[in-house]
């Protein structure tokens, strides 16, 4: 479905057709969802910030007529509220999900060659350091790079999304990046991983 597509339906939602609504809530759930899950770390989270970013859209139905992007805007309620939620439980603490089990996680193909157990093992392990690293990154930086590398949109589409300049959005990209490599590379110096 491209951009014309959704305006359309976006058009028909406006007109009060609810059958548009649902196909909205059908193409976009599982964006929302994985955005917010790889923001929040946390199904139920997850799952919150879906339900809370259709909640607000079909509130905000009024000012859909005067968007570009709708892909754009509600991206933007999701990662909006993704921060907000990730920024209440600061301090907060409690028992997070084990990620490495859970079915959707983020899975980087470190090798080409058969992984051995041994393999494997170090696999996990870097991976848990990886998500340790982009845990220490500011919410912005955090999310930028999470939509770019990870969720595989445009520096535009992110820029769109969170209402800055394009250069931001790679400036953001470039300091996250550096972050993450001075935090692995120190992490993973101290440990025998490689």
């Amino acid at each position: 479905m491209n951009d014309k597509d959704i305006s359309e339906i976006v058009e028909k939602f406006l007109d009060g057709d609810h059958q548009a609504f649902a196909v909205i809530v059908d193409r976009f759930q599982k964006k929302i969802y994985s955005l917010a899950y790889q923001i929040l770390k946390n199904h139920l989270d997850a799952d919150e910030v879906v339900q809370e970013t259709f909640v607000r859209v079909y509130k905000k139905r009024e000012e859909l007529a005067g968007v570009k992007y709708f892909t754009s805007f509600i991206l933007r309620i999701a990662s909006n509220y993704s921060i907000d939620l990730l920024r209440k439980q600061k301090g907060h603490s409690g028992l997070a999900e084990d990620s490495t089990s859970l079915p959707g996680d983020i899975q980087i193909k470190l090798s080409q060659n058969v992984a051995t157990p041994l393999d494997e093992y170090r696999n996990k392990r870097i991976m848990k350091e990886i998500r340790k690293a982009l845990e220490q990154l500011p919410p912005k930086q955090h999310l930028t790079i999470l939509l770019h590398d990870i969720e595989g949109y445009s520096k535009a589409e992110i820029a769109r999304s969170l209402e800055c300049p394009e250069a931001t959005v790679r400036s953001n990209l470039h300091i996250a990046r550096s972050k993450l490599k001075k935090i692995l590379i120190t992490r993973l110096d101290h440990k025998e991983y490689i």
